[in-house]
């Protein structure tokens, strides 16, 4: 390229005059050696500024490296690792009801439709009586038309014996059931104050730990000399990771007490609409009129057994 450069200085030259050409002629191999020089320091000074900045590069990163989660747990003091600590311990307690609750309901769900299946197809209530006699009351339906069910007989046929039972039967058979939805719906709710506790308290220990943090950041940086915004940056923003854990632990909590809110919700309901149904067999006999069995296939043939 430097050639070319030269060869077109020296026609240039010959086109102004002789003294000219002259001149350029003894002019081009100087400019060649100048180039040729210039290239060889170009070529020299490239692998020592590839060097430096990958040492650059590489002290950057061992210095970002140095940053995180861990290294900010590690320079904080016994208050922002009991935050910590306290933190971790409300998310496994939040991950363990979520879990067990999940399954549980399940699990309930499951066997619920299939008591209903097997109450509804059923041909008197003596028949619904040695089923749950053999496989056990498993679930919130199965534990209703149990009791609800002996609080009949009993009445039946001892009458009031204890204060308790004062009253006529019907009166007796809907306290009987009352009192058993209330144990199932304080059992369907169990561990629900814990996760709404989670999900209201862990974003401002989160915050706490933060501010508690950065108080001590900005505390060990004024005493130094020569701040630099690479100096405050780091220890804010390890301080941060503190409401972003409290974040992080509140928003399943949040989302799963919502959740089993509404299952619990939907599930009551239906377990008080078969409380009304089961009411009525116990205390007239009668099928439900509303025909709400018969939308889904099944006959009702359950008969009263009041006398027995």
């Amino acid at each position: 390229m430097f050639d070319l450069i030269g060869g077109a200085v020296l026609t240039l030259a010959q086109a102004a005059g002789p003294d000219a050409a002259q001149a350029a002629a003894g002019a081009a191999p100087a400019v060649s050696a100048a180039a040729g020089a210039a290239t060889t320091a170009l070529a020299g000074a490239a692998p020592t500024a590839g060097a430096a900045a990958e040492m650059m590069l590489t002290s950057g990163a061992v210095e970002a490296g140095g940053q995180g989660v861990l290294h900010f747990i590690g320079q904080s003091d016994a208050v922002g690792k009991s935050l910590f600590v306290f933190l971790m311990l409300m998310s496994l307690a939040s991950w363990y009801l979520i879990l067990a609750k999940g399954l549980t309901h399940l699990r309930i769900r499951r066997r619920s439709r299939k008591f209903l299946s097997e109450f509804w197809a059923a041909s008197s209530l003596e028949q619904v009586e040695n089923e749950i006699s053999t496989h056990g009351a498993e679930e919130p339906f199965a534990h209703l038309a149990s009791h609800a069910i002996h609080a009949q007989k009993h009445h039946t046929k001892y009458g009031a014996l204890k204060l308790e039972e004062s009253g006529s039967t019907a009166a007796f058979v809907t306290r009987t059931i009352r009192k058993v939805i209330d144990e199932e719906t304080a059992r369907l709710e169990n561990g629900l104050t814990v996760l709404a506790s989670v999900g209201s308290t862990a974003p401002f220990v989160g915050l706490f730990g933060t501010v508690w943090g950065v108080y001590h950041a900005l505390l060990s940086i004024s005493m130094t000399d020569g701040v630099t915004i690479n100096r405050i940056a780091g220890p804010v923003g390890e301080a941060l990771i503190m409401t972003g854990l409290g974040l992080a632990v509140a928003i399943p909590a949040v989302l799963a007490y919502n959740a089993f809110v509404r299952v619990n919700r939907v599930y009551l309901a239906q377990l008080d609409a078969f409380a009304h149904d089961l009411f009525t067999f116990l205390t007239t006999g009668q099928q439900v009129a509303d025909g709400n069995h018969e939308r889904h296939g099944r006959t009702i043939s359950l008969a009263s057994h009041r006398g027995a």
